[in-house]
């Protein structure tokens, strides 16, 4: 039996780079941007796939959604030897220049979430490693895309995030919001492990457009393609490390 209990890996079953969906049909998607690419593993909203990018060997692995099930992806890859995790997702924008298709990459999160509370305070930062987060420009950059730069927001609540809320990360300059990063950056930190993330937005909660797809193919034409994007721009992230 695998050593870690939710993963279902062991050391030496996956690589020191991984990339970290939520959704596990977006573990395939990633997989598909690859040279080469073998299921490891699969139980419940975690799937691990091994790949090869560029001559780079990496896995890919869903956290599922929110802070709770992200935090056993980041432990139980520790666990098994991981070094660097990058967030590929989609956010909701916060500002009205982040339209639906814009790539963030974040540069910290507000940790408006429980579980990275459970391991130190909020006062400590939720931010990602200085190289993992130029890594990530860098590459948009040489890809000729343009991203947004700059602070986010996780939150556990996604039906209650109401017009105050919104308001108040509006007026704060965070630049979206998503489910995961805080507790990555928080738990990578704490783990060290090196950490960045990179989401497209596919609503905008201060338009009224609410972000949320169940999969790829529901997303907005111009999200779904840009997610195709971010997803080389994290690759090639990767290849440059």
């Amino acid at each position: 039996m695998a050593n870690q209990p939710h993963l279902l890996v062991d050391e030496g079953d996956v690589h020191e780079i991984a990339l970290i969906p939520g959704n596990p049909d977006r573990v395939d998607r990633i997989a598909d941007h690859c040279d080469e690419s073998e299921l490891v593993a699969e139980n419940r909203e975690y799937r691990v796939v091994n790949a090869t990018y560029d001559g780079v060997d990496l896995t890919i692995c869903s956290t599922g959604i929110g802070c709770p099930s992200a935090a056993i992806a980041i432990e139980e890859l520790h666990n098994v030897g991981v070094e660097t995790v990058i967030r590929v997702g989609t956010c909701g924008g916060l500002q009205t220049d982040v339209e639906i298709g814009d790539m963030v990459v974040a540069t910290g999160s507000a940790k408006e979430e429980g579980t990275s509370k459970r391991y130190e305070s909020e006062t400590y930062p939720a931010v990602p490693d200085y190289d993992t987060l130029t890594a990530l420009v860098d590459a948009a950059e040489a890809n000729g895309e343009q991203v947004h730069v700059g602070p986010i927001v996780s939150d556990d609540a996604f039906y209650n995030e109401s017009d105050e809320y919104v308001a108040d990360w509006e007026e704060a300059g965070l630049l979206a919001i998503e489910m995961e990063a805080s507790a990555v950056f928080s738990l990578a930190r704490r783990r060290g492990m090196n950490a960045g993330a990179i989401c497209t937005a596919d609503g905008n909660l201060v338009a009224g457009t609410q972000k949320g797809a169940d999969s790829d193919e529901e997303l907005p034409e111009k999200a779904r393609n840009n997610v195709g994007r971010a997803i080389d721009i994290a690759l090639d992230a990767v290849a440059s490390r």
